[in-house]
């Protein structure tokens, strides 16, 4: 096999995942460019180009409210499942592993071996941070799309109530209206749902050959078994 092809199929899953992820947000853009334009053109305003529309406000508040709430998902989800069970689930660890486990079970410390990452070997802050990086990683990246929301939230907002002759609001205003939590507790609810949905479907449905679900045969109380 050739490396290029190695490549594709060792890496296929980010790339495909990461493709559509690019033409979907090509595809939002688009659609976003045509409905922002026929709005200003209802308002007898100038139209924006596709270019323009790239850094509007209008764009990235809708990017970023969608980054925030997905890795909020995720950040509670890798957390939650440190410490919370559900029996029957392949999304769950079996019943009895609950918390953070051993340094034996982890290998980390003394139990790490050739292959494990260099971190896992040493000790004090090192290990504590690489021990929680995935959790700490994906929260952050939560906390800065949700700041890049709400600043540009903000900024359509107030785009918004200049076209209609009202006074621009502050960001802490917006961050405290209605506006701004029913946007975002639109999203959050969603996530949580599909989470939920997903947890427990798993424990009494299967897909042959995902890693997300159980072996087709394996009892529906099979807790952490993945196929």
């Amino acid at each position: 096999m050739s490396a290029s092809r190695r490549f594709l199929r060792d890496n296929g899953l980010t790339l495909a995942f990461g493709i559509g992820f690019l033409l979907c947000l090509l595809g939002q853009a688009i659609a976003g460019h045509a409905e922002l334009n026929s709005i200003l053109e209802a308002q007898s305003l100038h139209p924006l180009s596709f270019a323009d529309y790239l850094f509007t406000s209008d764009f990235m508040v809708d990017v970023t409210e969608n980054w925030q709430s997905e890795f909020l998902q995720f950040s509670l989800y890798i957390i939650g499942t440190v410490w919370l069970v559900q029996r029957g689930s392949p999304e769950s660890k079996p019943l009895d592993k609950a918390g953070t486990e051993t340094d034996e079970e982890q290998r980390v410390g003394a139990h790490t071996r050739a292959d494990s990452p260099r971190w896992a070997a040493s000790g004090g802050l090192r290990r504590a941070l690489y021990s929680r990086s995935l959790g700490l990683v994906m929260s952050l990246i939560f906390l800065l799309s949700w700041l890049a929301q709400s600043v540009t939230g903000t900024v359509a907002f107030n785009e918004e109530q200049l076209r209609q002759l009202q006074e621009p609001v502050s960001w802490t205003t917006y961050v405290a209206s209605a506006e701004f939590w029913n946007r975002t507790l639109q999203n959050w609810q969603s996530e949580l749902l599909a989470v939920t949905a997903m947890v427990i479907l798993s424990v009494y449905l299967r897909q042959r050959g995902s890693p997300e679900s159980k072996p087709v045969g394996a009892a529906h109380a099979a807790t952490g078994v993945e196929s």
